[in-house]
């Protein structure tokens, strides 16, 4: 047998091995202990479920006060925001170009032009 041939051999099983062991590490046998960071987060369990009761109705979520709630609480609990969100409105502004110019006038922003 060829040397160059065994070794692409056993490169590719050595790769298969270790991406059999990364994907059984990553998937995880289900179970965890007291203290992972996932158990230590709140909102856990009960938080999971109804999150995916309201997923699982769909549109009708809209309208249920507890999907509604659940959502708001998710959304604290993922931003780190102790207060509701406010929208923000733009200040505003008055805009020169808005008014019309008398008849005649020059229009500063392009001087040399007049207005019709």
């Amino acid at each position: 047998m060829d040397p160059k041939i065994a070794a692409r051999m056993i490169a590719v099983l050595a790769l298969g091995a270790a991406m059999t062991a990364a994907f059984m590490a990553l998937r995880g046998n289900g179970s965890q202990d007291a203290s992972s960071p996932r158990s230590a987060r709140p909102g856990g369990e009960p938080a999971a479920i109804e999150l995916a009761r309201c997923r699982d109705i769909g549109m009708a979520a809209i309208d249920d006060e507890a999907c509604r709630k659940m959502w708001a609480k998710n959304r604290r609990r993922f931003l780190g925001s102790s207060r509701p969100a406010t929208p923000y409105v733009a200040p505003s502004i008055e805009n020169d170009q808005s008014r019309p110019l008398p008849s005649g006038a020059k229009n500063q922003s392009h001087p040399g032009t007049l207005t019709p």
